[in-house]
């Protein structure tokens, strides 16, 4: 039972982002844009990592390993200021499709950093995310003719920062529990945001006065704590290709959030590609157990 423990926290921590993108559409449609919906996310998960580390520490804790949780935070940041952008010129399935494309560059990013061949599993699995993406988020039938360039490269974009978040995140840093890395994380990735996005919401009073702070609060915790704790534990024990695979859990939720809170419509071949998407995520975790059947391409 043990062995399932690391790859079901990565498909808890996959399934709250999956949350992410019908948030962020709910917010948009009450007035906010997906700038100022990000940032809420990002102040308020710094303030929720903030109260954790209050409740679960005494004494103020030391930086170490700066530059892994620099990254870290960056990467998580660059991977909402972008995917968020992305959602003004996409539909949030055709977004959620260009993001998914991380499972793929994390797949080949690990293998170039530890020198070894794509295995076979891996390869089908790969293959078999592909597809039910395609069958899950209903695009086969759509016309992608009227959508710009911009939602191309921002939905892209997404895909290889959280490739870049996921890896960095598998590196261990001695010494630091889970608590203390969140904090200085989503403290990286807050000022990231300061940098980038729109800070002013907060002492303009958007944040707090105009309801903004429900969106924030909601972001936060799924796109901040759950995920960021989630994969800090996860990652290091089951890696970041395998990480990359399991996280497609991400879409499934993703098509059923929106079609829950959004109305959107779910049809036979979306269901289909859910399904392909499980056995994709599944199938490495099964011959993992048994080295001697997964063999390389």
């Amino acid at each position: 039972m043990k062995n399932w423990i690391y790859p079901l926290m990565v498909v808890v921590a996959a399934s709250c982002y999956g949350i992410l993108s019908t948030i962020i559409k709910v917010a948009m449609a009450n007035g906010f844009t997906a700038a100022e919906a990000v940032t809420s996310q990002y102040f308020i998960g710094f303030a929720l990592a903030v109260v954790l580390l209050l409740f679960t520490k005494r004494k103020i804790p030391r930086l170490r390993g700066w530059k892994v949780l620099a990254l870290s935070g960056s990467f998580t940041a660059a991977t909402g200021m972008v995917y968020g952008q992305s959602l003004v010129y996409l539909p949030a399935s055709l977004a959620v499709v260009l993001l998914f494309q991380f499972t793929w560059i994390g797949m080949f990013l690990d293998c170039i950093v530890h020198r070894r061949w794509l295995k076979r599993t891996e390869a089908v699995s790969l293959v078999l995310l592909f597809g039910g993406t395609i069958l899950a988020a209903g695009v086969i039938d759509a016309d992608l003719s009227s959508i710009p360039w911009q939602g191309w490269a921002w939905g892209i974009g997404a895909a290889f920062c959280f490739s870049a978040f996921m890896f960095v995140n598998g590196i261990k840093v001695e010494g630091m529990d889970t608590t203390t890395r969140l904090f200085f994380v989503s403290f990286a990735a807050a000022i990231v945001i300061s940098i980038f996005q729109t800070p002013e919401i907060v002492w303009n009073g958007q944040l707090f006065n105009e309801g903004l702070w429900v969106y924030g609060l909601l972001l936060g915790f799924f796109g901040i704590i759950m995920p960021i704790c989630f994969f800090s534990i996860a990652v290091p024990h089951v890696g970041s290709g395998l990480a990359s695979i399991l996280s497609a859990m991400e879409l499934p939720v993703a098509v059923i959030a929106s079609v829950l809170v959004l109305n959107e419509t779910l049809t036979i071949l979306q269901v289909v590609g859910i399904f392909v998407i499980l056995f994709g995520m599944v199938l490495p975790s099964i011959f993992s157990r048994n080295p001697k059947i997964v063999e390389p391409v």
